[in-house]
């Protein structure tokens, strides 16, 4: 393949674009290989094109050499397979609906699990046809909020996914466990720093799921790692090591105190210090209960429920955990004070929420026998010695507050570590930093660039997939779901492999093998074009910076903002019977001669395994 600087659809940005907020969007913008058409919509040019299809080449091989089968579903779907499977309703917003002219509903497909289903209860009938596992690699779509940060979150994106199905939960964990496998060796391939963390579900539903970050200060997910263990999970997958269960009844009874002006945590453990509360003097935001009202709305609902979250005071409760354990439910701050007189704002307990039919789910700190300083449900007061289990009796656990650096890790801290109140009110622990002896808590920032589910019978029992099995009678099969974001991969490499001076592809990845550059017209322009063309046939993929209207300055600031692996510059030294060779990684230059150069550069993009 040869490219010609002159004649390809190629124009590079000397300024950043002032809507490019991270290093991808920004350079890959610059150097030409996308171009903005709507918010979240971004067209390939010719350079974008054969990085993206080199991407999408690397995981169709690894997914072909697992054994899938490769399909390819339509973008436009009917909305009635989405309703029976209820999902056009938890996707809510999220999607991109519309009605063709005879008014039938349609939706932009964010994913097919539903139309993978459907095409095999109407092809396969037998145990024999499993285990069975379908691929595409197609455009998707969701109505993204927010849109940014180029090809990192759009509208419109390309996305490998595929759907296995099996005949029993053995045989979905060994298909999920080899799509996990083929993951890696996709992302090993591609070049990048990735982990591989515990996620959650959301709309795809099922029992177990993973992300694989790839590791960078300008991703949209956080994610935490353990100082001790393996243990790596995105933080709206991370569990609470609770403490030990204590005896509710080996504390004091409740007092109520008058605490007037403390509607925060900081007042109110400023004023229960100065005034030694239950002969104490060591209060500390964890040993307050903190009860923060919030508003539920079930997907097709017309009203909201009011859920109350109670988590100890040194906590803020995180929206998105809480959002992830109640999908599809649509989660918000309650604001509406006024209508309910009974929530005192800023001094609200959980000891009345029972009598006032609201649901109350509390932190897994919070665990019978432990005592908090908490609202009186009174103005200006508050109570001392509140127990759970005594006092009040939780509607059950949530994972809703934040998770912070140094936090125990829930897979090497003893369950029972954390130790509860004692008889005479000296506070909980479990809630601040680690001192359990396990390991802490580390946080990350990584973009994710691929995400496995074990779904389970979700979609086959909406859609009573059924075949004959091998004793004769009907089998349920169960599926597994794993998805490749294809266009955010190249955001992600874009996002590792840069430097101050533009992109650094891989050679795996990267648009062509060499860059051809002619400093100069006359016969070094023929020499490189002539070089370009010997390059070419003998297999490699080049690009040959012919221009003659603008300065070799710009040329070579133009090489390095593409960032192909190497550059040949065809310059002065030419009539010594020697160019330049520039290795774009490490920034080597080294003098080559011209003789021997096509076999030379060969076997050096050869030898990068390309």
């Amino acid at each position: 393949m040869l490219l010609r600087t002159s004649t390809t659809v190629l124009r590079t940005l000397r300024e950043d674009p002032a809507d490019a907020e991270v290093p991808s969007h920004r350079l890959l913008l610059r150097a030409g290989y996308i171009r903005r058409v709507a918010p979240g919509g971004y067209a390939w040019l010719p350079l974008g094109k054969l990085v993206l299809d080199r991407v999408t080449e690397i995981v169709r091989s690894e997914l072909a050499a697992i054994g899938d089968q490769e399909v390819h579903f339509p973008a436009l779907l009917p909305a009635e397979p989405y309703r029976t499977s209820g999902r056009w309703t938890e996707y809510g917003d999220d999607i991109f609906t519309l009605a063709d002219r005879r008014g039938a509903e349609h939706l932009l497909a964010p994913t097919h699990e539903e139309m993978a289903t459907l095409l095999v209860k109407d092809m396969v009938s037998s145990y024999r046809d499993f285990p069975l596992t379908l691929f595409q690699i197609q455009t998707k779509f969701r109505d993204e909020a927010r849109p940014r940060a180029g090809l990192l979150r759009g509208r419109e994106f390309l996305m490998k996914d595929a759907y296995s199905f099996d005949l029993d939960d053995d045989g979905l964990r060994e298909s999920y466990a080899r799509h996990r496998a083929a993951y890696r060796r996709v992302f090993d391939r591609l070049g990048l720093d990735y982990t591989v963390v515990h996620a959650v579900s959301g709309a795809m539903g099922g029992s177990a799921s993973e992300e694989f970050l790839a590791t960078t200060p300008v991703g949209e997910d956080t994610y935490v790692g353990c100082t001790t263990c393996d243990y790596a999970a995105n933080t709206e997958a991370v569990t609470t090591p609770a403490p030990a269960v204590g005896d509710p009844d080996s504390h004091r009874p409740a007092e109520v105190h008058d605490t007037p002006e403390t509607p925060t945590i900081a007042a109110l453990v400023a004023l229960a210090n100065a005034r030694r509360l239950a002969g104490r003097d060591d209060w500390t935001a964890a040993d307050t209960l903190k009860n923060v009202v919030l508003t539920v709305r079930r997907p097709g609902a017309e009203t909201t429920e009011v859920l109350v979250i109670g988590l100890p005071g040194d906590r803020e409760v995180d929206l998105k955990r809480v959002a992830a354990t109640l999908h599809p439910a649509a989660v918000a701050v309650f604001d509406d004070w006024a209508a309910h007189p009974e929530l005192v704002r800023g001094y609200l307990g959980p000891q009345v929420l029972g009598k006032l039919g609201l649901r109350y789910l509390v932190d897994p700190r919070v665990v019978t026998g432990t005592a908090w300083l908490t609202g009186a449900n009174e103005p200006g007061r508050h109570a001392t010695d509140v127990v759970c289990g005594r006092d009040f009796v939780p509607d059950g656990t949530i994972e809703a507050a934040e998770v912070r650096p140094g936090d125990p890790c829930p897979a090497c801290t003893p369950s029972t570590a954390a130790a509860t109140s004692t008889a005479a009110g000296t506070g909980n622990t479990g809630s601040s930093n680690n001192d359990t002896g396990g390991g802490e808590l580390i946080m990350r920032r990584g973009i994710e660039i691929g995400h496995i589910f074990q779904l389970g019978r979700r979609f086959t029992d909406a859609f009573s997939l059924d075949v004959l099995g091998a004793a004769g009678k009907p089998v349920r099969p169960t599926m597994g779901c794993y998805g490749i974001g294809v266009s955010r991969a190249v955001a992600a490499i874009a996002e590792q492999h840069h430097d101050e001076r533009g992109l650094v592809w891989p050679a795996v990845v990267a648009p062509c093998d060499v860059h051809v550059v002619a400093a100069g017209k006359g016969p070094q322009l023929d020499a490189a074009l002539d070089l370009g063309g010997r390059l070419s046939a003998a297999g490699l993929r080049v690009l040959v910076d012919d221009r003659t209207n603008v300065s070799a300055g710009v040329k070579f600031t133009d090489a390095e903002l593409i960032g192909i692996p190497r550059a040949v510059v065809v310059g002065r030294r030419l009539t010594d019977g020697y160019v330049e060779l520039r290795d774009r990684a490490t920034g080597e230059r080294d003098e080559v001669p011209w003789d021997g150069l096509v076999e030379h550069l060969v076997r050096r993009v050869r030898g990068d395994g390309v």
